[in-house]
Formats: C-alpha cells, sequence, structure tokens
C-alpha cells in the first residue's frame, strides 16, 4: 500500500481568497460571518452568513466560462488553480492518464437553479439558457477541473450532505493508497447563499440570527457559509522523487452511517466513525493532539460530538484541542470539510491551533478543550477532521505531521 501526502492546498472561503489569508485568519480567530448581501434579502429571516465579499469572477474567467460556471464551478476553479500551482505538478502523459479528481458537494448549482426558478415562476418566461443543465448539475465543477488541467482517470463527485467533502477525500485517499492512481485532485465546494438555498434552511429552524457558537453554552443554530477547498494527494514516493513540498501525511479514514434518524445525529455512530479512523491509521488514541470538529453550533450536534469524543478517547480526552472553524466561515455543507481540512493541515505543519470564537458559557455537556476564542500555538503530531452530516452519515480523516 502507498503512503498519501498532500502536495498542494487551495481555497476560497468567507476568511480569504486564498490558502494564505484564510490560515491568517484562523490564526487571529477573525469572523468572516456577516450581514448577507443578495437579492429578495429582506424577506429572509436569517440574514447572516459566511459570504464571500469582495470576489469579482470578471476578473478571473472568461466570457464563455462565466456563460458554463455557476458560483460553486467558480469556487472550485479558483481554489483548484491554487492547489495544483503550488503542486507544482503538469498532467502531461501518462500522469494525466492516471489521474483524477473527486469533489464532495451537496447542492450542485444552487444559485443557478434559485435564478431559473424565479424567472419561470415570477417573471413568467417560458424559456430559460440552454446551458442550466451544465451548470447546475452537481458533476459540474469536477468535470470542468478534469478539462482544464487534464485529468482523464477516476472521477466523479461525492453526495452526502455535511460530509461530502470528507468523503470525496477519503475516497482519492485510497485509490492513491491502493496504487489506482498516483495522483488525485479532490475537496470540496458549496454555494447555497442564494435566496431560496437560505429559505429552505429557515424551514428546519436550526439556523442561529446572531452568531455561530459552537459549544457554547448559549449557542443557538448554525450559520451558512459558502466557498470551496482544494487539495492534491500524491503518492509519497512520486512526491519525494520530484522533491515536493509535503503539507502533511493522510494516514487514516473510516466512515459509518447512524441509520436511526435523518436529522439527529448519534453518539454511537459518532464513535464508530472516529474510532474505526484511529484503527485504519494504526494509531492509538494518545497520539491525537488535535480535532476539528464538525461543531455546528446546534445543541444535539455539539453535546453528541463532545460525548462521541469522550467515549473514543476516554481519559486522554481531557487532553485534547478541540475546535470549530464554523464558528469562523460559517458551515459550507458539502464543502465544509475540506475548508476545515485547512486547520488540520495548520495543526500538524504549523503547530498552529485554530479557534472556536464566539464562546462565552461553559456547557457541562460539552466539556472538552474546545480552543476558546484564541488561536493556541502547540506541537502536534495527529489530527482528525470530523463530519457528521444529515442522514445519519460520519466521515473522519486523520491527519499526520510531514516527516
Amino acid at each position: 500500500m502507498k503512503r498519501v501526502v498532500i502536495t498542494g492546498a487551495g481555497t476560497i472561503n468567507a476568511l480569504g481568497h486564498d490558502v494564505p489569508s484564510t490560515l491568517e485568519a484562523m490564526r487571529e480567530g477573525r469572523c468572516g460571518i456577516g450581514q448577507l448581501e443578495m437579492r429578495d434579502v429582506e424577506r429572509l429571516g436569517i440574514r447572516i452568513g459566511g459570504q464571500i465579499k469582495g470576489f469579482e469572477p470578471e476578473t478571473v474567467f472568461n466570457r464563455q466560462q462565466l456563460a458554463l460556471y455557476d458560483k460553486f464551478t467558480q469556487f472550485t476553479m479558483v481554489a483548484a488553480r491554487e492547489a495544483i500551482a503550488q503542486s507544482g505538478l503538469s498532467f502531461e502523459g501518462d500522469l494525466g492518464m492516471r489521474a483524477g479528481i473527486v469533489l464532495g458537494n451537496s447542492g450542485g448549482g444552487m444559485c443557478t437553479i434559485d435564478e431559473n426558478y424565479r424567472v419561470l415562476y415570477e417573471e413568467g418566461k417560458n424559456r430559460i439558457h440552454p446551458f442550466v443543465v451544465p451548470r447546475f448539475m452537481n458533476n459540474a465543477a469536477a468535470s470542468h477541473v478534469a478539462m482544464e488541467f487534464g485529468l482523464m482517470g477516476p472521477s466523479f463527485v461525492v453526495s452526502t450532505a455535511c460530509a461530502s467533502s470528507n468523503h470525496a477525500m477519503a475516497q482519492a485517499f485510497q485509490m492513491v493508497h491502493g496504487g489506482v492512481s498516483p495522483v488525485m485532485v479532490t475537496g470540496g465546494s458549496e454555494t447555497i447563499l442564494c435566496f431560496g438555498g437560505v429559505k429552505a434552511w429557515e424551514g428546519l429552524r436550526v439556523m442561529s440570527r446572531d452568531a455561530c457558537r459552537p459549544f457554547s453554552a448559549n449557542r443557538n443554530g448554525m450559520v451558512q457559509g459558502e466557498g470551496a477547498g482544494i487539495f492534491v494527494f500524491e503518492e509519497l514516493e512520486h512526491a519525494r522523487a520530484r522533491g515536493a513540498e509535503i503539507l502533511a501525511e493522510v494516514i487514516g479514514f473510516a466512515m459509518s452511517s447512524d441509520a436511526a434518524d435523518i436529522v439527529m445525529p448519534s453518539r454511537a455512530g459518532a464513535a464508530r466513525a472516529i474510532s474505526g479512523a484511529l484503527r485504519d491509521a494504526r494509531i492509538n488514541p494518545e497520539e491525537v493532539g488535535y480535532i476539528n470538529a464538525h461543531g455546528t453550533g446546534t445543541a444535539a450536534n455539539d453535546k453528541t460530538e463532545s460525548a462521541a469524543v469522550s467515549e473514543v478517547f476516554g481519559p486522554h480526552a481531557d487532553k485534547l484541542m478541540m475546535s470549530s472553524t464554523k464558528s469562523m466561515h460559517g458551515h459550507l455543507i458539502g464543502g465544509t470539510g475540506a475548508v476545515e481540512l485547512l486547520a488540520c493541515i495548520m495543526a500538524v505543519r504549523d503547530g498552529v491551533i485554530a479557534p472556536t470564537i464566539g464562546y462565552e458559557e461553559p456547557d457541562p455537556e460539552c466539556a472538552l478543550d474546545c480552543v476558546p476564542n484564541e488561536a493556541r500555538e502547540a506541537q502536534v503530531d495527529v489530527a482528525l477532521s470530523n463530519a457528521f452530516a444529515f442522514g445519519g452519515f460520519n466521515a473522519v480523516l486523520a491527519l499526520r505531521r510531514a516527516a
């Protein structure tokens, strides 16, 4: 079996338009959540989100591309270009034939769907643009990345709600690990911050009107975000042979299904995924120093996740650092695990633990070290990234500091 490393990373999200600015914001505990700017915002009950500001697609893409790219594709392309540029790879010849892409996404081209429903139902028009289907299909972003960079190997999209990115990155990890491909581009993206998207989530009554405060006793719900995170997963020996910079090593993964409830999380299901990742990585619980929590800021999720971590780690749970960066960038649903993996890389590579901001009151049901409000310097050898989705789909990745 091949060892798998990360040699490129890219992102655009509410904290920054690239990796350096995003990590700087995480170090500073900066909040990217603010007032939403969109059509018909006055009709929304929820008017905050981790919205990307200052992005001008016309300066990045040509007219033909803009006709084909929904916002989630635009964000994916920006992040993919950054990740592949950092990796230094060129997908020509045999490498292009074997390299592929696996992305996570939940809503597809939600902005395209929202706009065209408005055209049909509100304006009463009977014709829409011929590129609507190619824009909103869930695999659009993956297809455009594959076309731009010549990725002709295994390529597909995973959609498991909030666990989509972690499931996608796990599939990429397993393909490289098993020798199917020497290089896989992977990650995820989401753009649910449009009128219809926010209005739909309002109906669930799990959204906060003021802030995301994971693990704090006065938390009152989640906050949506948008953006993308893309990575290059590569065989260790392949990366070493070309002198690539290694950001971190991917050492394990596990997934589980609660098979219990469509929206309520299960402690047992989460615990199985966490313990499975430790087994797959062949590490002891005591080797883990940091967990990037799913940490949505809802009452049910935070206490269930805390209970699962306590169950798996036992006494070591009191020594773990576990933070939720959703408090800063919001919940990107299908893209959230990819952006959160950046915090894990920062922990094992730079020794900086991203904080859980907005933490105000201790909750006895979430009595773990959530790194409240300020980043922390600490040497971490192993980090976990948790994702626990609606539908009861759980996915946990394990990273190790590059040797």
